[in-house]
């Protein structure tokens, strides 16, 4: 059997290409945490006069795969956190947006969010918070059992729309990356960890426009329409003597009790029981009806509604990135915007991609630590066991009700 080789030359030329492809990544804003970062993030007032806001730390986090690699990580429980950069202002329009950062929950997240937000135009970014206009709001969400999914939620004409298809989300302890990257033609994409998860448009999986097309409210279903798959036998006969079966008749087993006293209790007579050959109310059989048509529908016509809207992908002044989330342990890290997602991917892969390995041993090396040093410590009493966990499902609750509202407030 003979084998093909490649021309070098010519592996050479594609992997050039590739490299001047990704060199002429226009890059809108890219934050690694360096030191430094402080100085280009600015930290919301917001919920410091209710002392309810929570700080920020520098950090690569309890478990790494390289300790200078580091983050920014909300610190405190039940805390707000609010936080926001600004880059030069931008439009997508004829450009593919590619949104991308890393996301990890070390503290096994039971409520929370883990997005990010574009927002456009000018904002106060002292004053950055849950009730500030967003364009886009990116990233996975977790909520107790029920909620554990990719928030993709895109601002239009004023009104913010959630996706109407699910993505599920990642929900375990280490670093994900999550990225939205969004054509001009309309279509999206949604990846995580460089694989993608779900794939549409925005006409169909927002509901930004009214439906190009609705069913004909005119259309009346014709009198002749059968509709019915099955019909009764008009060959099928009632068997003589079947209304004469009994529903119930004497049940010839049983024995008048030994204690039964005929003056007293009255004369006995013997109860009665379901008679078996008794089969209901007669019905003919059931045949396939020869003139069925299938379930009518009303034929879809164009909504005189729907104007098409060219530039429905376009976000004009993409100024800000933030995050702004009600919770505690998350660290994010390795933000992107940028027109391009193999830039994107191969970042992905510089970052996360060369340290997952490491982390995935690291973070099972602290588990087993945790394990050990449980098994060492002395059982609390059982009464102590009820108390605590009456607690933890008194603050579970607390947690599901506070991001319920959270995510209303989004919306």
């Amino acid at each position: 059997m003979t084998s093909r080789r490649r021309n070098p030359s010519f592996l050479s030329l594609l992997q050039l290409l590739s490299l001047l492809a990704i060199a002429s990544a226009e890059v809108f804003f890219e934050e690694n945490f360096e030191d430094g970062w402080d100085k280009r993030w600015v930290k919301s007032d917001w919920k410091k006069d209710e002392n309810t806001a929570g700080e920020w730390n520098f950090t690569a986090g309890k478990w790494h795969g390289d300790p200078n690699d580091k983050g920014i990580q909300t610190s405190e429980d039940y805390r707000f956190y609010a936080i926001s950069a600004e880059f030069p202002e931008f439009s997508n329009k004829d450009k593919t947006l590619v949104f991308q950062f890393s996301v990890k929950h070390e503290q096994k997240l039971d409520c929370g969010g883990g997005y990010m937000k574009l927002l456009s135009g000018e904002v106060d970014q002292k004053k950055f918070g849950g009730d500030t206009p967003y364009s886009i709001m990116f990233g996975p969400d977790i909520c107790g059992y029920s909620t554990k999914k990719v928030h993709a939620i895109l601002t239009y004409n004023g009104t913010n729309h959630l996706i109407k298809k699910d993505v599920p989300c990642e929900t375990d302890q280490l670093t994900h990356v999550y990225t939205f990257i969004l054509h001009p033609d309309a279509t999206y994409s949604i990846l995580i960890d460089n694989e993608e998860k779900q794939t549409g448009s925005l006409y169909s999986d927002w509901s930004l426009l009214p439906p190009k097309k609705i069913k004909d409210p005119e259309a009346k279903k014709p009198e002749d329409w059968e509709d019915k798959e099955f019909i009764p036998d008009p060959e099928d006969k009632k068997p003589e003597g079947y209304d004469d079966i009994p529903k119930e008749i004497t049940d010839v087993d049983a024995k008048k009790p030994e204690d039964w006293d005929d003056e007293e209790d009255g004369e006995w007579t013997a109860p009665t029981i379901p008679n078996p050959d008794y089969k209901g109310p007669w019905e003919p059989k059931k045949i396939k009806n020869p003139n069925y048509k299938g379930k009518w529908k009303a034929p879809m016509i164009d909504n005189p509604d729907f104007k098409d809207d060219p530039d429905i992908y376009v976000f004009p002044k993409l100024r800000y990135v933030g995050i702004e989330l009600w919770q505690s342990g998350t660290l994010f890290d390795n933000v992107l915007l940028t027109d391009d997602p193999a830039y994107a991917k191969k970042l992905a892969e510089e970052t996360w991609g060369k340290h997952k390995e490491v982390e995935k041993a690291a973070f099972e090396e602290a588990e087993k630590k945790k394990e050990e040093e449980e098994a060492k410590a002395d059982p609390i009493d059982s009464d102590a066991e009820d108390d605590a966990e009456d607690a933890e499902d008194a603050e579970s609750d607390k947690e599901d009700e506070a991001e319920a509202d959270d995510v209303k407030d989004e919306l």
